[in-house]
């Protein structure tokens, strides 16, 4: 049966924390996962209730630092429903020793730099360390897509690489959050509709980006259709951000088909599918 709906933004967290302890980045858990975490028993719950077909399961930082071993056991649980994205420390010696494991032998399919997010307000400066660059190499020889967690601030670090790594298709989280809400002509978007002249950047689109387009003055149906003219809708892939943002997983789908029923409907099929297909061979149809 062909895939319909793969997610690309979903987090769990255990309960075990004994066999997972609480580690998260500098020292600061995010608020999430200390109210509203999900297992994965209760994510597959959540797919099956959505209509979910797979999904790529995004390591939280921010509860378990650079330990990606709870994602890890989950996708041997269930790997033909699942896979996963694993967040190393890119700045240790032994990076691209972990790449390797991470991938190789726990069967993640893609990697994720989290140099700012929810619990990281101010971006990171490591980015575009050369330091980084071995793990970076490593991942392009073995093709996998790398998620970038950033803010507009970012940018500069961020062209560096995509362009001295141009095999490698980077996935913007969240699009950077640009500000929606303000409405046509979205000239505050300007900084992420410029990404479009590189070819390696992917868009995440998430559930912030389509609550953010029924804000104030911003518009599903003039600001989604804009941004497929740009980059194309093979280069845009859903995510739900699940349970991060609030809301069941069956609201966050039923929101994103509304927001994105102005696309035609082979759009919606690479957003809601494809792209992730493309990005991660492992959710592909069999």
């Amino acid at each position: 049966m062909k895939t319909k709906i793969v997610d690309i933004h979903p987090h769990i967290v255990s309960t075990d924390t004994e066999r997972y302890p609480i580690t998260p980045l500098e020292g600061k858990q995010s608020e999430w996962s200390k109210k509203r975490s999900v297992t994965f028993e209760e994510m597959i719950a959540a797919m099956d209730d959505a209509g979910v077909d797979k999904s790529a399961l995004v390591h939280s930082s921010t509860t378990y630092g650079y330990d990606c071993s709870y994602v890890a056991d989950s996708i041997a649980k269930f790997p033909q429903r699942v896979t996963g994205i694993a967040s190393p420390n890119m700045m240790a010696d032994d990076a691209v020793e972990k790449i390797r494991y991470w991938v190789k032998e726990r069967n993640f399919a893609g990697l994720r730099l989290y140099t700012a997010g929810g619990t990281h307000e101010k971006q990171s400066g490591w980015m575009a360390d050369p330091k980084i660059f071995p793990g970076l190499e490593y991942a392009q020889e073995l093709g996998l897509a790398v998620c970038v967690s950033l803010k507009p601030a970012g940018i500069p670090q961020l062209l560096v690489i995509i362009k001295k790594f141009p095999k490698i298709r980077f996935v913007i989280d969240h699009m950077m959050e640009p500000p929606i809400a303000e409405g046509m002509p979205y000239a505050g978007s300007e900084f992420l509709f410029d990404l479009a002249q590189y070819g390696n950047v992917v868009l995440k689109m998430t559930t912030l980006n389509i609550r953010a387009s029924r804000k104030e003055k911003g518009s599903p149906e003039t600001f989604f259709p804009l941004l497929v003219k740009k980059f194309g809708a093979s280069r845009i892939a859903w995510g739900s951000n699940y349970p991060s943002a609030q809301g069941s997983l069956k609201e966050m789908v039923e929101e994103a088909k509304a927001a994105l029923a102005c696309l035609s409907e082979q759009d919606r099929e690479w957003i809601f599918a494809r792209t992730a297909q493309s990005l991660y061979p492992a959710l592909a149809d069999k």
